[in-house]
């Protein structure tokens, strides 16, 4: 799936292959990641495998968990972030980032209720085609009847901070996962309960006040 390069000052400590679907990193000896140093909490932060794709999550940390300079709580990792805590810099390599294209994030719109995340060029996109088998077509809001095509590997919909999901692209098809927000989105009026389900075309997702349809085909 992916690994992580251990550096500090520039001088690369360790290399860890991410097996599990959960990895935890921090200062205490039973973490599967030890960082002996003071700066790094005892239970500093956790990864998740959800499918392909690797979250990570800061558990309340005294110092920070930064991803490219920036503090985070919960994100979904792309090849070649930098992860720092402390001093130390962890770099985050897909094994086959061939593969993955950057992730397409549907960051908040002024124009959009109910907070709800969209590309200022989401209407602009193209629709499906036969090289784009899957699309998302907004149902309700400001956007409704809009589509975007899912030809990235991974797409992001939501408003960060409230509810987001992901939408991954799979050689069997389209896998939704829950990335972050105290409340579930719902899938077909119920709230999803596993970490990612299989879509099928025509579900009907519910997200961040916004409802949305998977079409494949």
């Amino acid at each position: 799936m992916g690994k992580l390069v251990v550096s500090l000052d520039g001088v690369v400590i360790k290399d860890v292959q991410i097996t599990k679907d959960k990895t935890t990193l921090g200062r205490r000896p039973y973490n599967d990641i030890v960082i002996d140093n003071l700066a790094v909490s005892g239970e500093h932060a956790v990864l998740q495998m959800v499918g392909a794709d690797v979250f990570i999550e800061d558990l309340n940390s005294t110092n920070g968990t930064y991803i490219n300079g920036k503090a985070i709580k919960k994100q979904l990792l792309a090849n070649n972030d930098i992860v720092e805590i402390g001093k130390y810099k962890i770099k985050f390599l897909l094994e086959d980032s061939g593969d993955y294209e950057k992730t397409m994030i549907l960051k908040p719109g002024s124009g959009a209720p109910s907070g709800f995340g969209l590309p200022s060029n989401f209407g602009s996109l193209p629709s499906a085609s036969a090289a784009a088998p899957a699309t998302i077509r907004v149902l309700t809001g400001a956007a409704a009847g809009r589509e975007v095509s899912l030809t990235k590997v991974v797409t992001t919909v939501g408003k960060p901070g409230v509810q987001v999901a992901s939408i991954t692209k799979r050689p069997s098809g389209y896998v939704f996962a829950h990335v972050e927000g105290a409340a579930r989105p719902n899938v077909n009026g119920v709230p999803l309960t596993s970490e990612s389900v299989a879509l099928k075309s025509g579900d009907v997702i519910e997200l961040a006040g916004t409802q949305m349809q998977f079409v494949q085909g």
